[in-house]
């Protein structure tokens, strides 16, 4: 039986750099990829411990420093009441 080869969307082929041109699929516990476009081809042992979650700006955790800069702003009436 064949095993099914995605297309990964977005992927850029780390040799031509062909987008939406690489595709991936599992086999006997290990992960492949290759391009479509070029001779390309790769694989990688797959791992047994989940993947750390990649950092983005959603899910940073801010500077304690900044979060501790918090200062009180008092306001002045300009007419001096």
């Amino acid at each position: 039986m064949a095993v099914p080869k995605r297309f990964i969307a977005g992927a850029i082929c780390p040799r031509c750099a062909a987008m939406d041109r690489v595709r991936a699929w599992e086999q006997h516990g290990v992960r492949y990829r290759d391009c479509v476009a070029c001779d390309f081809f790769e694989q990688l042992p797959m791992e047994e411990q989940a993947a750390d979650e990649l950092e983005t700006r959603v899910n940073r955790v801010r500077d304690e420093q900044a979060r501790n800069d918090v200062q009180t702003v008092r306001i002045l009436d300009p007419k001096g009441h």
